[in-house]
């Protein structure tokens, strides 16, 4: 009778760590930073330029801890940015811990480190000149 409760137990067990390794998505926001940052390093890695949304990223990675947006030559820039390496605990989060994501009219253009991220928009500049 005890084998019956035991070998119930595990497949009850097995069925639950299936159940949560093919059905729970987790959701950046109830990561801890440390998890986050590795996370968006991650994600951030895998993006092709002019295959990804600007809603897409939204909905994967959640709220970005930056974001700037300008009108220029009738499209919209969109940059935003992730923290992806830690670099001073002050409580702040400066774009040289994060990694920037350019979308142009909605759909990914390009990437780069928050820390070479131009001053005054010079990667608009540089993109339009292209």
């Amino acid at each position: 009778m005890n084998k019956k409760y035991v070998l119930l137990a595990l497949a009850l067990y097995g069925l639950f760590v299936f159940l949560v390794i093919n059905f729970y998505k987790g959701s950046p926001s109830s990561m801890t930073w440390e998890d986050r940052e590795e996370f968006n390093r991650q994600y951030i890695a895998k993006l092709v330029p002019g295959q990804h949304t600007l809603e897409q990223i939204l909905t994967d990675l959640g709220t970005p801890d930056s974001t700037e947006a300008i009108r220029k030559n009738n499209n919209y820039y969109q940059v935003t940015f992730y923290r992806t390496q830690h670099v001073k605990s002050d409580g702040i989060t400066t774009q040289e811990e994060c990694s920037y994501l350019l979308f142009v009219n909605d759909i990914l253009t390009g990437s780069g480190l928050g820390i070479g991220y131009p001053d005054n928009w010079q990667v608009i500049d540089n993109h339009t000149k292209n």
